[in-house]
């Protein structure tokens, strides 16, 4: 299934492959197996994301994934089948043996075991401690970050310049795909991708429909447009389905899938069902970054706006006007969003260019209901016209503290008086510690109390008992509790920590 990928403008740090280990001399590692005959084979096209030395007869549980694993065998298993088995299942990259002081060699058996499961083995020679091989990682993957960050900066800059062309968009779509070296498509609103499901290389500019804005035309409203790579038929029908599934109502916000060896990508522009697909034979750490960043310029030369540009509806402002005339009827969502991601690759996730990443905190302004997005928090306000904004965004303010308290990716706004200003979870917590001190036959006693306006005698015939009896029990609730029962404000705390707990079925203090 489709995977929907993280909004970050900032690439992950990538992998270390093997052969770059490989190629170190000083470190003078040697594949054994994963790469055929040592002698003669290439090394082993397998990334490394970390280094970890273990001694136990069984490290699975401690590998995240991606490892190289460094053993001297100091308690390797007599069934070395397995103990490659379990390393295999916990997702490491690769075993390095170091030889002596335990072993003179890498034992057969364990070399044997690595060649049936598929896991590369490396011989670490005497002379080079684990703490070398592991440095050495480190740095290989610090300087392929930086490559990596470089090479976004400079596809940030091409891009950027793609757009200021007079014809925009298909030179963008160009730029995007020499990028990436794949292949681009963008595909308008209420077009069939299945229609030209076979892209082909972009045409020179102006052949289909490519007049730039402010020359007459609405630029990405024809047919689908197409640079770069040609797909296979496999991939194209791929891609051609997974923008159907993208640019459909409701449909999410960015997605994945593989074909015929190429990596394609989804992300729907402007929220009017307009979608930009991408594919790349290998995909790299930076290029959900660049597509990222293609997709913002692509929805401010594509979308559609009531009442003209953003210029225009800043002109309008300046001039007197208001929101409710800058901004089309909506109905509009402000989000609230704190994460470590690019605000504008957030606001490209959400098809939205309305964004203000001033303080700590990213506001955007978006018409489609967002949807969780991994490296951020949201909180999202109910549905809002233009002149209702102020409310709603007090309420996204709200809902963004709900889900960092709980921890979630997403939180919304929810009507219901003051219970639906409380977290659930957090609200139960306070309730039953306010609680706490009183046993099941008082807690009864006082909510009749309360929800009897504090009546003796009311109280005493609902709970049929003598007065005296509710007297001594709201009396030794007020003892226990600590707290002045005459106040208003306590009486309303109270309250709404009993509600609390009659919702709860499974409450331990009813």
């Amino acid at each position: 299934m489709p995977a929907t990928p993280s909004a970050s403008a900032t690439p992950p740090t990538p992998g270390v492959e093997l052969a770059a280990l490989l190629a170190d001399r000083e470190l003078g590692l040697r594949a054994l197996t994963g790469a055929g005959d040592p002698a003669t084979a290439p090394a082993p096209t397998v990334a490394v994301h970390a280094v970890h030395a273990s001694e136990m007869a069984d490290p699975s549980p401690y590998l995240l994934g991606g490892e190289l694993l460094l053993t001297a065998g100091a308690q390797l298993e007599a069934d070395a089948d397995a103990y490659v088995a379990r390393l295999v299942a916990a997702g490491a990259a690769a075993l390095g043996f170091g030889v002596a002081p335990v072993y003179e060699e890498v034992p057969p058996e364990l070399a044997a075991a690595c060649a049936r499961h598929g896991l590369p083995l490396l011989e670490v020679p005497p002379r080079t401690p684990f703490t070398a091989v592991a440095r050495t990682v480190w740095r290989l993957m610090a300087e392929a970050r930086t490559r990596e960050l470089r090479r976004v900066t400079e596809a940030q800059q091409s891009l950027a310049a793609a757009a200021a062309r007079p014809d925009p968009v298909p030179a963008l779509l160009r730029r995007l795909a020499a990028t990436l070296g794949g292949h681009a498509t963008l595909l308008p609103a209420g077009h069939d991708p299945g229609r030209d499901a076979g892209p082909g290389p972009e045409p020179e500019a102006g052949r289909d429909a490519g007049q730039g804005p402010g020359q007459g035309h609405d630029p990405g409203r024809g047919g689908a447009r197409h640079a770069g790579r040609e797909l296979p038929a496999e991939a194209a029908g791929a891609l051609a389905a997974l923008l159907t599934r993208v640019g459909a109502p409701g449909g999410p916000a960015t997605a994945t899938d593989a074909a015929a060896g190429w990596q394609l990508t989804a992300y729907p522009l402007g929220g009017e069902g307009q979608v930009l697909g991408v594919a790349v034979p290998d995909r790299t750490p930076g290029d959900h970054a660049i597509t990222a960043i293609a997709a913002v310029l692509l929805t401010l030369l594509t979308t559609h706006r009531p009442a003209g540009t953003e210029a225009g509806a800043l002109t309008r402002l300046l001039l007197g006007g208001s929101p409710a005339e800058a901004l089309g009827p909506g109905p509009w969502h402000v989000v609230h969003a704190r994460g470590t991601g690019d605000p504008q690759a957030l606001a490209a996730a959400l098809g939205t260019v309305l964004v203000d990443a001033r303080g700590e905190e990213v506001r955007l302004l978006a018409e489609r209901e967002p949807g969780p997005l991994p490296g951020w928090r949201l909180g999202v306000s109910a549905p809002a016209g233009p002149g209702a904004l102020a409310g709603a965004e007090a309420q996204a303010r709200r809902a963004l503290r709900r889900a960092e308290a709980a921890r979630a990716p997403l939180a919304r706004h929810t009507e219901g008086g003051l219970d639906a200003l409380l977290d659930p979870a957090e609200a139960l917590t306070h309730a039953r510690e306010l609680l706490a001190p009183l046993a099941p036959e008082q807690v009864r006693t006082l909510r009749a109390w309360l929800a009897h306006h504090g009546s003796w005698d009311r109280t005493a015939a609902a709970l049929g008992v003598h007065r005296n009896t509710v007297r001594q029990r709201v009396a030794r609730c007020t003892a226990l509790l600590g707290r002045d029962l005459d106040d208003p404000d306590t009486r309303m705390e109270m309250w709404f920590a009993l509600r609390t707990l009659d919702r709860q079925d499974n409450s331990p203090v009813t």
